[in-house]
């Protein structure tokens, strides 16, 4: 491994930590193991820098290694119990009233997305909240992209309740399904 190929990925890390960081939660639905899974992505990334391929982009590199600890993880624990997806009301930041209102309504879709099937809140996070293309997140995931578009569509199904009967308070505040989505919610 060359000095020069870990320095880029080191300086590359830190743009995509909060992005990781929410990945991670999504994934195993708690806060301090999103944690352990970022720094493991940090370490192995920096450790095997010279996997990275120059002129690729490092983020999709990167979620593929947080991926993979965390089946890793998964297979090595057989799968804990009890472990739920993030109460929403914690992962929020309250601060204002307009913010309040967008985040009780952020609370909600984030409750169904924690809701989804694991398969599905993966699909959501990589297109909708992190911006990947179908594509991309397609190979992130390793599974055809007409799975991915399957999945997306079906986790549109299932949300789309919340975006055609939001409450009040969230049409007042000017919440939209598309504004949580594109991860307008509080970032670690």
């Amino acid at each position: 491994m060359t000095a020069s190929s870990r320095q880029e990925v080191k300086a590359g890390l830190t743009p995509h930590l909060a992005r990781l960081w929410r990945y991670g939660l999504i994934l195993s639905g708690a806060r301090d193991v999103a944690d352990d899974l970022v720094q493991a992505t940090c370490v192995r990334a920096i450790e095997r820098a010279d996997q990275f391929e120059a002129g690729t982009r490092l983020d999709r590199w990167l979620f593929s290694i947080l991926r993979s600890i965390w089946l890793n993880e998964l297979r090595s624990r057989r799968v804990r119990e009890g472990a739920g997806f993030v109460d929403a009301s914690q992962a929020l930041v309250v601060d204002g009233g307009r913010e309040i209102e967008t985040n009780i309504f952020a609370g909600q879709v984030l409750r169904e997305v924690g809701g989804l099937p694991e398969a599905q809140r993966e699909a959501v996070l990589l297109v909708y909240v992190e911006g990947l293309s179908y594509r991309e997140a397609s190979e992130i995931l390793a599974a055809p992209l007409g799975t991915i578009m399957s999945r997306l569509a079906a986790a549109r199904l299932a949300l789309g309740k919340l975006q055609t009967a939001p409450s009040a308070a969230a049409r007042a505040a000017g919440a939209t399904l598309r504004e949580v989505e594109r991860g307008r919610w509080a970032e670690p």
